[in-house]
């Protein structure tokens, strides 16, 4: 909705202009629309069907139950979860990481939004790699910057990335480059050589990249490569990351922020007045992960390739369906259906006729509005059942 379009005398015509333009339209109100539909597979959202492993709940009940209800004082996390966090990164990706390059927050959507507060106002601009999950789009417009997309192409099969396209795209009202790795929604992944390139680019113009690696476990092998690997201690890259997706703690809501020391005391102050820190108890779960998650992990990763490995088998039976190069990461399977120049009617089809639930593409980025996003992290007779739906109702 657009400030002209509303009525002068309601409130929200006085709300903040980047706030009344905020797309209302996304996965949680299709959801909404669909209840009351029996037998339906919802492979719409980003989350898994496993419930949270028992050590880690059983972690969490502890807390509640030793009466760890009050605030948590140190931004950074507790001593002891803050401590095993540093550790377990600096592990999985062979470096030395300091504890004052990570701060808790409560999800990855709200290191999203410190890292972004940190850097973005209005008349900056930040250019963004699509598809993309909508949420940093929204973030975005929430500081009144100027979202700038820079489309992957499809080459070969495969998805890539011309970084030239992305640096032509910046100019000196740029602040940020941003980027999903795995990305969310096509599983398409940066390496090294990309990382190193980004940042020859960040410490030649002041420009901050920001990589979102909240899948980076769900990828053959142990971990994706991650900007950390490649970045000196006060280069101008900020990480996002979380526990939901390779832990099954969707609902839990906490992840972190990884940035240059020298920003620590500010992302931290920022969290005080943002939310005042992350629940005790949740702290607890988190420290369970990662002391005792690890084979959920696996779990978690083996799982979403067997459902993407029945989701390539069965719908590559259609001609109606173009399947890319099988994604390297994530749990996403993202597809195109032929004819289908916009695929939302598609999708609503699929609720009412099939009974599956899946994302239009273009909730991603306009150039995909023909894809579709099918999660794929659940058991895998319930991909098949739900791929053999949706071929049949083609």
């Amino acid at each position: 909705m657009k400030r002209s379009d509303l009525n002068p005398s309601s409130a929200l015509a006085h709300v903040r202009g980047a706030l009344v333009d905020l797309e209302t339209e996304n996965i949680a109100t299709l959801a909404e629309r669909a209840a009351g539909v029996d037998d339906l597979i919802q492979l719409w959202y980003g989350e898994g069907d496993l419930v949270t492993p028992e050590p880690i709940r059983a972690a969490a009940i502890e807390s509640l139950s030793r009466g760890e209800t009050f605030y948590v004082p140190q931004m950074a996390g507790r001593p002891d979860l803050a401590m095993a966090l540093t550790a377990y990164q600096s592990r999985l990706h062979g470096i030395g990481l300091g504890a004052d390059r990570t701060t808790l927050t409560p999800g990855g959507m709200q290191a999203v939004h410190l890292a972004l507060s940190l850097m973005l106002q209005p008349g900056d601009n930040a250019v963004y790699v699509e598809p993309q999950w909508p949420n940093i789009r929204q973030s975005i417009l929430m500081t009144g910057a100027e979202p700038r997309p820079v489309a992957l192409e499809m080459v070969g099969g495969d998805w890539q990335l011309d970084l030239q396209k992305v640096f032509d795209t910046c100019d000196a009202r740029t602040r940020a480059i941003i980027f999903s790795s795995p990305s969310n929604p096509c599983g398409w992944m940066a390496g090294r050589e990309t990382y190193e390139a980004l940042l020859a680019f960040s410490r030649r113009t002041g420009i901050w990249i920001v990589s979102d690696e909240v899948y980076a476990r769900l990828v053959p092998g142990k971990v994706a490569p991650s900007l950390l690997q490649v970045a000196e201690p006060e280069d101008l890259a900020l990480c996002i990351n979380g526990f939901s997706k390779a832990w099954a703690m969707t609902g839990w809501r906490v992840g972190w922020l990884n940035h240059p020391a020298s920003v620590a005391g500010t992302v931290r102050a920022m969290t005080q007045y943002v939310n005042s820190g992350t629940a005790a108890f949740v702290q607890a779960g988190a420290l369970a992960a990662l002391e005792t998650g690890e084979d959920t992990v696996t779990t978690v990763r083996d799982r979403c390739r067997a459902g993407l490995d029945a989701a390539y088998e069965i719908l590559g039976r259609s001609q109606r369906v173009v399947l890319p190069a099988k994604p390297g990461g994530g749990m996403y399977a993202f597809f195109r259906i032929e004819d289908e120049p916009d695929a939302t009617a598609f999708c609503a089809k699929m609720v009412t006729e099939a009974h599956v639930g899946l994302a239009p593409g273009g909730m991603f980025g306009a150039p995909f509005r023909g894809y579709v996003r099918m999660c794929v992290a659940r058991e895998t007779h319930k991909i098949e059942t739900a791929c053999e739906r949706v071929l049949a109702a083609l």
